[in-house]
């Protein structure tokens, strides 16, 4: 099954939405089809062997809508007949994303059409090269007529849609400030100008507005006419058309139109009080000013994205051939040498190989202490060196490094769909044609059966009054606003939270984060750092350096980080080390290995116990060290008790001030180890967690986990994303603490990218926050339309509450900014203080 992001163009409300996404769901093979709205994408899951991708971008032209491409061009080296040609072709067409691809033999450049965000050039450069050739670039790719990454084209795009906006939007409100005063010229005491010139320049102008700027509307009313849909724009050109012709027919048939009007005196010069031009116009200029606005601000929820696209280095100083050059990084490859001096970016994700010095990696990881770097360290592209310079060994490029995989998870949870959206989308789905029978009713309703005593108290005609209404309720009925009311705050929420070092994977993860109650804990790597020390050696023969000198080679076959420490203090005692051969080991027990003749184990007391050895001549000092938070591994040689190390890991800094923090949100907190017992409890008190869970061993954790589970807990489990796979994967939220690995942990809902566990508490704030906001979007965008529209049918008219089609689309204008900017507040967003 294949997954695509396609960037659609022309959707301009949730009802545009569902009519692709009912479209896509249509296409044989298509699994998942589903359209966000405020991030203009439709995300695909299909099977290649029934449907391809020109057939899914078929289906969006069929709805009406169109796909948006990039074109770009490049050189291929080594190209030599017709057959290299088409070899190149069929790689690239190959290629999730590309659309088409054709090389010119004579000129030995490839064109290439593909979607942006799901290939990108350099993409395509590695394709040709896969395929035999090169492509040889001294400066970054040129494309033609569009930017080179999904970033920069998305802000083109924005870019390219508010100036469409702001040109229309200027062109309507000053020519709707002119019909304005033109059609009130007696409230300024004007009454020179001949009534039925008056009446034909008022028809010019609005004409300008109604099929200039709101063409716009009638082409997106016609593209769902075609597939028997309707949405925002049909309700628009339906209103405005309706306050146009009328008063376009009265201009052109005045003396029918003034002999049924409710009085009997009227002159030529009447027919102004006929003409509703005005309304047309500002209500057109109205709804622009709200989608320019709304372009704006959602412009703006993605902002989270083109910040993490900015931190990438756009060249690179590669060692080749013993010289230094420049080089742009889409021509790094796995295995050069790069070299960074104080004060630039790392390019991209490598190891250290000569030099040392400090690296900011907060625009990554949250945190804010420069790291130190030396011979072997990892360093991740975009962070920035701080005081030395240093030669790392390229190790991942292009869409592997972390900074691309952070942006790729980001742009998943942005594109995703919440459960809550679902009803959102159930409403819009069903929205405009109720409202179309709504305002056919209030026409029939003012047309046939409202009193003449009300007629005259407003001095309107019946016709007017039904028309007025029927207007008011079309513009007032926006499914905008319920359209954005998930996604926009999805985007702003998860954006928001990438910046802070923290991915969330998507809307059901925020929902299921909401209700959460208990917070469990790995022990070893989560809340102590993972790499323990040797802190007491107790030797029944009074030797400690031959007892570690045993144990120490017994472990080296080991990657226990227990073990580990073993050997680390026995190397830095410059002890020699025996071989061991025979070498077992059972997880979250202990060891077996021959020594010198001898058959050692080390493990946990239970581990001996049950091989029916007597350890009473080191219990005493055994429970001593787990006591005193210590980890007790008993020594055994040839079922002879030799002695107990004792190995202790730190507590991190910060995890008692997450403890702290997720217990002041309401949530138990657990803590989940193999270690044993008294070992167990110590580490709980100087974390301050609630309970403790010991002695489980790594296959059991999920068992535990789904135990808590089955007494009514909502769990959030936090661990390491690998040996805590089973238990993260169990767990209602996996929260995986990155610590420089792999950040694409399947097994995880949340994946701090760092390994400060605060960042476990802004997760879980950040998502009840978002999800708060998206319950908040949605009350007011139902609440809105559910009082908003009876009051522009006239049921409160009997009380003397109106609206009139000018304030209905003020009022839908606001709506859809309103819920925007709402969304926007998270941009804002604050840890919550311990």
């Amino acid at each position: 099954m294949k997954r695509i992001d396609i960037p659609i163009e022309g959707m301009h409300c949730a009802s545009c939405a569902s009519a692709i996404e009912r479209r896509l769901q249509k296409e044989p093979g298509v699994n998942i089809g589903t359209v966000n709205f405020a991030t203009q994408t439709a995300t695909v899951a299909y099977d290649e062997a029934v449907t391809n991708l020109p057939q899914l971008m078929a289906a969006v032209r069929d709805a009406g809508y169109e796909v948006s491409l990039l074109t770009t061009s490049f050189p291929v080296e080594g190209i030599t007949c017709s057959a290299c040609v088409a070899r190149v072709e069929k790689a690239l067409l190959r290629t999730n994303g590309i659309v088409s691809a054709s090389v010119n033999f004579a000129t030995r450049v490839a064109t290439v059409r593909y979607l942006a965000g799901v290939v990108t050039p350099p993409d395509m450069h590695q394709v040709v090269r896969d395929a035999g050739y090169d492509v040889m670039l001294t400066t970054q790719p040129e494309t033609v007529g569009e930017p080179a990454d999904a970033v920069d084209f998305q802000r083109q795009r924005n870019e390219r849609e508010l100036q469409a906006l702001r040109r229309d939007l200027w062109i309507a409100g000053s020519l709707g400030v002119v019909v304005m005063l033109v059609s009130h010229l007696e409230l300024f005491g004007i009454t020179t100008f001949p009534a039925h010139a008056t009446a034909w320049l008022l028809l010019l102008l609005s004409s300008i507005v109604q099929f200039g700027p709101g063409w716009r509307f009638y082409v997106g009313a016609w593209k769902g006419l075609k597939h028997f849909s309707a949405d925002m724009n049909t309700l628009i050109a339906l209103g405005t058309s309706a306050a146009w012709l009328y008063s376009a027919m009265a201009v052109l048939l005045p003396h029918w139109f003034l002999s049924r009007t409710m009085s009997a005196d009227h002159t030529a010069g009447s027919i102004l009080h006929l003409l509703y031009f005005d309304t047309s116009v500002v209500i057109i200029a109205l709804i622009l000013l709200g989608r320019y606005f709304e372009a704006r601000a959602r412009n703006r929820t993605s902002d989270a994205i083109r910040k993490l696209m900015g931190l990438q280095a756009k060249t690179a100083r590669v060692l080749r051939d013993g010289q230094l050059i420049d080089l742009p990084i889409a021509q790094l490859y796995p295995g050069d040498l790069v070299v960074v001096r104080p004060g630039e970016k790392v390019p991209v994700d490598g190891e250290v190989t000569e030099g040392r010095s400090t690296v900011d990696e907060s625009m990554l990881t949250g945190e804010s202490l420069p790291v130190p770097k030396g011979h072997g360290d990892t360093v991740i592209g975009a962070t920035l060196n701080r005081t030395g310079s240093f030669t790392f060994c390229v190790q991942r490029v292009g869409k592997d490094t972390m900074l691309a995989q952070i942006i790729r998870l980001v742009e998943q949870a942005q594109g995703g769909k919440a459960p809550i959206q679902r009803l959102a989308d159930r409403v819009s789905g069903i929205f405009v044609p109720v409202v179309l029978l709504i305002a056919l009713l209030t026409l029939l309703a003012w047309g046939l059966f409202v009193p003449d005593a009300y007629l005259l108290a407003h001095q309107q005609t019946r016709m007017v009054a039904a028309l007025l209404h029927f207007v008011a309720v079309l513009i007032i009925a926006c499914p905008c606003a319920l359209g954005l009311a998930t996604p926009t705050a999805i985007m702003v929420g998860t954006g928001r939270a990438a910046e802070m070092g923290i991915l969330i994977k998507g809307g059901e993860v925020l929902e299921r984060a909401h209700a959460l109650t208990t917070v469990v804990f790995d022990k070893t790597g989560t809340i102590t750092h993972g790499a323990p020390l040797v802190v007491g050696i107790f030797s029944v023969a009074n030797d400690d350096d031959v007892l570690l000198r045993i144990a120490a080679s017994a472990e080296r076959g080991s990657e226990h980080p227990l073990g580990e420490a073993i050997v680390r203090e026995a190397q830095s005692r410059g002890l020699t080390l025996a071989a061991a051969d025979e070498f077992s080991a059972l997880p979250g027990l202990g060891i077996g290995a021959t020594v010198e003749g001898q058959r050692l184990f080390l493990g946990s007391d239970r581990f001996l116990q049950e091989r029916g050895i007597d350890l009473s001549a080191l219990t005493e000092q055994g429970h001593a060290y787990a006591l005193a938070g210590s980890t007790p591994l008993y020594v055994v040689a040839d079922d002879a008790p030799l002695g107990v190390i004792a190995v202790a890991d730190t507590i991190r800094a910060n995890a008692p001030e997450a403890v702290r923090r997720l217990k002041r949100l309401g949530l138990t907190t657990v803590m989940l180890t193999g270690d044993h017992r008294q070992v167990a409890n110590a580490m709980a008190v100087q974390a301050g967690v609630d309970r403790v869970i010991a002695e489980v061993l790594p296959q059991h954790k999920a068992e535990e986990i789904q135990r808590l589970q089955h007494d009514g807990a909502v769990v959030a489990m936090v661990g390491d994303g690998i040996n805590d796979a089973p238990a993260l994967a169990q767990a209602d939220i996996g929260i995986a603490v990155g610590s420089g690995t792999d950040v694409a942990l399947e097994a995880s809902d949340i994946t701090l990218i760092g390994d400060d566990l605060t960042g476990v508490v802004v997760g879980i704030d950040l998502s009840r926050r978002t999800l708060a906001t998206i319950r908040q979007n949605l009350f007011w965008a139902f609440i809105y339309n559910v009082l908003g529209i009876p009051v522009a049918a006239g049921v409160l008219a009997p009380l003397g509450i109106s609206l009139t089609p000018v304030f209905a689309a003020l009022a839908m204008a606001f709506s859809s900014v309103f819920v925007v900017s709402n969304s926007l507040r998270l941009r804002g967003y604050r840890p919550p203080e311990a």
